[in-house]
């Protein structure tokens, strides 16, 4: 190969490592601002965050609890209440 053959490859390869160097900072770009874009419409749509649907899901499992053992003791009440008539 001649040294003009080589010289031409050389920038060639530049020319194409700063095309995706370029299309790798735009995709980057892209989506950042898809992120933050949703992030808004998440925020703005009043969506809970993961930690809070826990902390309310974990409200809702202890008064199921709650409810079930009252429900529990009355019945073990009205039982002893028409066991007195």
């Amino acid at each position: 190969m001649s040294e003009n053959s080589t010289r031409i490859l050389d920038e060639l390869s530049r020319a194409v490592n700063g095309a995706f160097g370029a299309a790798s900072g735009l995709k980057r770009e892209a989506e950042s601002a898809m992120r933050a874009q949703i992030e808004r419409i998440l925020r703005d749509a009043d969506v809970v965050s993961r930690d809070e649907f826990e902390a309310v899901r974990a409200m809702a499992i202890a008064a199921r609890d709650e409810n079930e053992k009252l429900a529990a003791r009355v019945a073990a009440l009205e039982e002893i209440l028409a066991s007195k008539k």
